[in-house]
């Protein structure tokens, strides 16, 4: 309950921060956000596991340096398609704080699939120092938190280009067509070939851009499917509960005319 309750109160301060942003892209002129294909939109769209996998390793192997998912456990990538010996290896993987011990001192350990995603800085403020004073925000619900969601966040990661002429970028900043002001302190973060994929898909920027868009857009909407199968449903039930209350109603009302 108390888990549920913090990611309801973040996904509210995301759609705050969703509409503030929102509104300085107005504002600012920000060139309009492609739009993009998957697999979940639309009324009746699900996750492709595949590629939520690829989207997870994605992030693991290069947002995971400096953004943080801490409203995630390592078990919830189960939902994804893993098993759980390899959500048990992914946790294994990272050193994360506990204790204090018997001696009263705080120490590290390997990770369990019950501990939330480690965050790549004890706090904000070594965060801050690390990225030349810019925060680099939680990734948890972050396609809630930007107009346009998913698109949004496949169009930042492959909106680096070259300023255009007359342009001044201010130094340790970077030109990205889509980011409201265009100038961004992240670094391109995504190369080609940069990883190497289980499936052997290609890891083309492209590529890697679509499937952490979608792994984002599940991290922050993860009951998305359990929701439209409902929805189906009850629109089902209600269709054929309507239909029979009209054959009942004809059948009552039909020795009276």
């Amino acid at each position: 309950m108390a888990l549920r309750f913090v990611k309801s109160a973040a996904l509210a301060a995301a759609v705050t921060l969703g509409l503030a942003a929102g509104a300085a892209q107005a504002a600012e002129g920000v060139v309009e956000v492609p739009d993009v294909k998957f697999s979940f939109d639309g009324p009746f769209g699900t996750y492709d596991r595949a590629e939520l996998q690829r989207g997870f390793q994605v992030y693991k192997e290069v947002c995971a340096a400096c953004h943080s998912m801490h409203l995630l456990s390592y078990r919830n990538l189960q939902d994804i398609g893993l098993s759980p010996e390899e959500v048990a290896a992914v946790a294994a993987s990272v050193q994360v704080p506990d204790g204090p011990n018997d001696d009263g001192e705080m120490f590290e350990r390997p990770g369990r699939a019950s501990d939330r995603f480690r965050s790549p800085f004890p706090n904000g403020a070594a965060a801050r120092a690390a990225n030349n004073g810019a925060m680099p925000p939680d990734l948890s619900v972050i396609t809630k938190a930007r107009v346009g969601g998913a698109d949004y966040i496949h169009a930042l990661l492959t909106g680096y280009t070259e300023p255009p002429a007359g342009t001044t970028v201010m130094e340790g900043m970077h030109y990205n067509q889509y980011f409201p002001g265009h100038q961004i302190a992240m670094a391109p973060p995504l190369n080609e070939g940069q990883l190497t994929f289980a499936d052997g898909t290609e890891a083309s920027v492209e590529r890697m851009a679509h499937d952490v868009s979608a792994f984002l857009t599940w991290a922050a909407e993860p009951e998305l499917e359990t929701r439209r199968t409902m929805g189906v449903r009850v629109i089902l039930f209600l269709t054929i509960l309507g239909c029979l209350t009209y054959a009942v109603k004809r059948k009552i009302w039909a020795d009276v005319h």
